[in-house]
């Protein structure tokens, strides 16, 4: 299965190329992602729990960073390995460009599963691996572009209303 997307990041291209190296931020990003450690030298290990279709498997595997060009490419490969489920491997082409909006985050992603998750038919699996893909960009994007400050509510007479407090808050004092 292969697929290719692009998005805008409102965010300076340093924070979008430290992000994608960044275990952290990732561990936040991946669907069903519950535990990633490592580094940009050594690679990445993670556990991620994920339901394709009737079949739910914890895969345990690692990610490997590779043809790094400093903030502009990077290529991602990962293979886990899903116990009875089967196995899931592939590789993402990232590069990073300048936008008037931010930065300009292209992907292309080369997946493939064997085992019980090849069963399902290549429909399921596509539409599933899109979903992820589409998922992981979107979790990315909003962990790294600036989040809005919330606004002040007003009332009708355009003054700032005062924040109701639940008793809880009442007698706690806060």
């Amino acid at each position: 299965m292969e697929l290719s997307d692009s998005r805008v990041i409102a965010a300076p291209r340093s924070k979008v190329w430290d992000a994608l190296l960044s275990a952290e931020v990732l561990k936040d990003c991946v669907p069903g992602c519950q535990e990633m450690t490592g580094s940009v030298e050594y690679g990445f290990e993670a556990t991620v729990v994920q339901k394709v279709g009737p079949v739910k498997a914890t895969f345990k595997g690692a990610v490997t960073l590779s043809d790094l060009v400093a903030l502009e490419s990077v290529k991602l490969s990962g293979e886990g390995k899903g116990g009875a489920a089967g196995f899931a491997k592939g590789s993402a082409d990232v590069s990073l460009a300048d936008a008037p909006e931010g930065t300009l985050l292209t992907y292309s992603v080369d997946a493939r599963v064997g085992g019980k998750l090849a069963q399902l038919g290549g429909r399921i699996i596509d539409g599933v691996a899109r979903k992820l893909a589409d998922q992981f960009f979107e979790n990315f994007q909003n962990a790294v572009e600036p989040q809005p400050a919330p606004e002040a509510e007003t009332s009708d007479d355009g003054e700032e209303k005062e924040e109701k407090k639940g008793w809880f808050k009442r007698v706690l004092g806060d």
